[in-house]
């Protein structure tokens, strides 16, 4: 397979660093390894990096430290993060959703398991279209994660973004939370309710409350 998809492994453990490597790479990835969330920024910098994986549990800056930080800057928005963890805890895979991971993956590692969920993670192309959407006061645009408000110009996180897009896609649709998560998640990944209503709450804090309208028990949709 010759993907030439770049990924950043960000982990503190020598070893878990060589097996990732060593698996990608086997399989046609370019791959970069950092020790720790400090230079896994310098590296993500420099390297732009399609897919990102972080463990969760480093020392220093954590790999939710660093998933927020790669979340709030501009020139990393259309990044794919993966969270790596040992840890079963449901909190613990809530927390990396929310704070803008795509995916997480649980060790012990098994080779294919890993390979098919990094591929799945680059089979996600649903709504990475490049058709700007307009309407009157707003304009979404894909390309730059960008979106034109009153002619003020914002970023939004990546999974606010496709939230939005998504909705916006087909004014006056009722997507159902089932189809946000399908579409916007992966059928790979479990999330709750409280992951889209924590995007959403945020989304209308930047863009107001007239845009995406609750159908209350069902889901959300574009209104404009």
């Amino acid at each position: 397979m010759d993907t030439k998809a770049r990924v950043l492994i960000v982990d503190d453990e020598a070893d878990i660093r060589e097996f990732l490597s060593y698996n990608l790479t086997k399989n046609g990835f370019k791959v970069e390894v950092a020790e720790d969330g400090i230079e896994g920024l310098k590296r993500a910098t420099s390297f732009s990096p399609h897919i990102i994986i972080l463990d969760i549990m480093m020392p220093g800056m954590s790999g939710i430290e660093l998933c927020k930080e790669i979340r709030s800057r501009p020139e990393f928005n259309g990044v794919l993060i993966a969270m790596l963890t040992a840890r079963q805890e449901d909190q613990v895979q809530i927390e990396s959703l929310n704070v803008g991971a795509d995916d997480y993956i649980t060790k012990p590692l098994k080779p294919s398991v890993f390979l098919s969920r990094i591929k799945a993670l680059l089979r996600r192309t649903d709504i990475n279209v490049s058709e700007s959407l307009k309407f009157k006061d707003l304009v979404i645009d894909p390309v730059s994660f960008q979106i034109t408000l009153h002619e003020k110009t914002l970023d939004l996180p990546k999974k606010e973004f496709e939230i939005l897009y998504l909705l916006a896609s087909k004014p006056g649709k009722v997507f159902g939370r089932d189809e946000i998560l399908s579409k916007i998640w992966g059928r790979e990944v479990i999330v709750g309710d409280r992951t889209i209503d924590v995007h959403i709450r945020k989304l209308r804090e930047k863009i107001g409350d007239k845009y995406v309208q609750t159908i209350k028990g069902v889901g959300y949709k574009f209104v404009f």
